[in-house]
């Protein structure tokens, strides 16, 4: 049985949000929890909620306790660009692109 959550519309960019998820794929629950809480990025806060929010769907629609859970796959795709303009010299503009992440979180039983 695999249990599921998703975090959309992150507002962190994909490539920085995988640092984080690449830490924790194939670890226990127990374990990816201990590696976020000390981890200094900044999206390992948003996932570590992501990975809560698993949890408590496995414990509160399943009955499965913590420690017999891991992480199966953990997916962060590109959500949509946020398009800004900086101005610049001479009247001209310069693009901003804002990026944002849609994560997946999987997790399965031993």
């Amino acid at each position: 049985m695999e249990y599921k959550a998703h975090l959309r519309y992150l507002r962190i960019a994909p490539r920085k949000v995988r640092l984080v998820a690449d830490s924790i794929r194939g670890k226990s629950v127990r374990e990816a929890e201990r590696l976020l809480k000390f981890m200094s990025k900044k999206s390992a806060l948003p996932v570590g909620k992501l990975l809560r929010s698993a949890i408590s769907n496995a414990k509160n629609n399943f009955n499965i306790g913590q420690e017999k859970l891991f992480v199966k796959s953990i997916a962060v795709d590109k959500g949509p660009v946020l398009k800004r303009i900086m101005p610049r010299a001479r009247g001209s503009a310069s693009p901003i692109h804002k990026h944002t992440s849609h994560i997946s979180i999987t997790l399965v039983e031993k």
